[in-house]
């Protein structure tokens, strides 16, 4: 960029404050007095201010809007030089530095400092802004190594971390009935295999009502807005000012989906690396649970909201690959037979087209008349006066048989890790061991998964009148019923024939 030798020099100011806990403008006020004093002293022409508040420079990954814009603004030939507090309020990544000397060296960039301390135009202050550029990164990455120390250190003594609190506990661990029971229920309704969506969920607690809707859920406040106001509870207690809450608006599935993956429900306790919080986040956090010495899952001092089978049956629907990959949006079931009324040809499980079922080159049925038959025989069955005998139990003894039978296959893969840590045996025995033993482990969960899954019909069985309790019960509540009394399947209807034949739809009990 060329100035003429009489054009006065243009000049931006730079201005950022990491934290502003009171967001009062005040300490930028303080850094900008400062930066104009001496751009006046300079004779400089302030051309542009920029301003980052609350914005950190320590993180290269944190996005600070203004300095963003700065730079553009610098590479478009806005401005020739920049006038900021400290050289740390510009930056404290050695790289960015880098690029600022190479402006001064090669464009003739001025960058000096409110304080007088460091100059890129002249080869001591540059000297001396790497060097200070240096020394900070480094105390950056001894703080940040001292905070992960004890984080690790919390996390293994099993207390509860630091932080924003978790939706349905304190911040201290305490659990929150009024929430805990909202978490309870989530985690319910999603352990079963053809459950509601994370979007079902989501507009459950939003307020909205339909069909495929669990009608178990109600309208929560968004948290979010649960966390302001109890951040301005506290600011009014310490005299401060409150600050803005956000609008109430519906629960986004992303929320429903880290309340699932959250094992803190399960009483595990939890640390997550600062590096890895970048990778997939459809990853199951069950490889974050902290375990100990001896591998074994280090338990939270606070009160578990779910049981371990129940979030383990949650983590396992979670990741299904047809949910992993489903591109629609939602993958909960809208009609009553899709996916659970089979062929009568082929015996697979029949789709929902339009206002059909339907099963390729095999079975197209219209829905209303199918289903109107499927409910009439189920709630014949339901009022039958002998239901009491059919009501499904868990099998409490089998499940605590599968969980020690877990913990002796898990106790033989860390033996073999010991041994092979110890050279006892070779990586090749140590992978048969492991490969054994955790195959039998799936065998297991998926058992454990089953007894869990099963159970849950709504309470559609012991109610006091269970027709009534079935007509009332959400789509997915029917289905499970449905599910659990019979077997349906359609068969081709008779050519010619526009009335139902009842004949044609096989309802087999179980």
């Amino acid at each position: 960029m060329h100035q003429s030798p009489h054009a006065p020099v243009r000049a931006a100011i730079y201005l950022r404050i990491s934290q502003d806990r009171e967001m009062d403008g005040l300490a930028i006020d303080r850094q900008r007095a400062d930066c104009e004093r001496i751009a006046k002293d300079r004779g400089w022409e302030v051309v542009r201010e920029y301003v980052d508040q609350s914005k950190s420079a320590t993180d290269k990954t944190k996005v600070r809007p203004a300095y963003d814009e700065m730079v553009r603004d610098y590479e478009s030939g806005s401005f020739d030089a920049i006038v900021c507090y400290d050289l740390d309020r510009l930056t404290r990544q050695p790289r960015q530095l880098e690029d600022w000397i190479d402006a001064a060296e090669d464009r003739d960039l001025k960058l000096v400092t409110a304080n007088g301390e460091a100059d890129l135009n002249t080869d001591g202050g540059r000297l001396y802004a790497r060097v200070k550029a240096a020394v900070a990164r480094g105390e950056v990455e001894r703080k940040s190594a001292r905070q992960s120390a004890a984080h690790v250190q919390r996390a293994a003594q099993g207390r509860p971390p630091k932080g924003v609190r978790p939706f349905g506990y304190d911040i201290d661990g305490t659990v929150i009935p009024h929430e805990a029971e909202v978490v309870a229920e989530l985690f319910k309704l999603f352990a079963v295999k053809d459950g509601p969506s994370l979007a079902a969920l989501a507009a459950g607690l939003s307020g909205k009502e339909a069909k495929h809707i669990p009608k178990s859920l109600h309208r929560v406040q968004r948290f979010t807005r649960t966390l302001a106001e109890e951040r301005n509870e506290r600011r009014a207690v310490e005299g401060l000012d409150p600050r803005q809450v956000p609008e109430d608006g519906p629960w986004s599935s992303s929320t429903v989906l880290g309340i699932l993956r959250n094992p803190r429900y399960a009483g595990w306790s939890v640390y997550t690396d600062r590096r890895d919080r970048t990778k997939n986040k459809r990853r199951s956090w069950y490889a974050q649970v902290l375990r100990d010495e001896n591998g074994d899952r280090v338990k939270g001092q606070w009160e578990p909201i779910v049981e371990e089978a129940t979030w383990l049956a949650v983590q396992e629907r979670l990741d299904m690959p047809a949910r992993v990959t489903n591109k629609t949006g939602s993958t909960s079931r809208k009609h009553l037979g899709s996916g659970l009324f089979l062929c009568g040809i082929c015996g697979k499980p029949v789709k929902a087209h339009g206002v059909r079922y339907r099963c390729g080159g095999h079975v197209m049925r219209v829905r209303s008349p199918v289903d109107d038959w499927v409910l009439r025989i189920v709630r014949e069955r339901l009022a039958r006066p002998d239901l009491k005998d059919v009501l499904p139990s868990r099998d409490e003894p089998r499940l605590r048989a599968i969980q020690a039978q877990i913990a002796v296959h898990e106790g033989k893969i860390k033996r073999a890790q010991h041994d092979y840590d110890e050279e006892i045996i070779e990586s090749y025995d140590l992978k048969r061991v492991r490969e054994r033993e955790s195959a039998k482990i799936v065998v297991l969960e998926a058992e454990r998964t089953s007894l869990t899954a099963t159970t849950d019909l709504g309470g559609v069985l012991n109610a006091d009148d269970p027709v009534a309790a079935f007509d009332d019960a959400d789509l997915a509540i029917q289905r499970r019923v449905v599910d659990f009394f019979c077997t349906v399947e359609l068969l081709p209807a008779p050519r010619g024939r526009k009335t139902f034949d009842p004949e044609t739809v096989k309802v087999t009990p179980k």
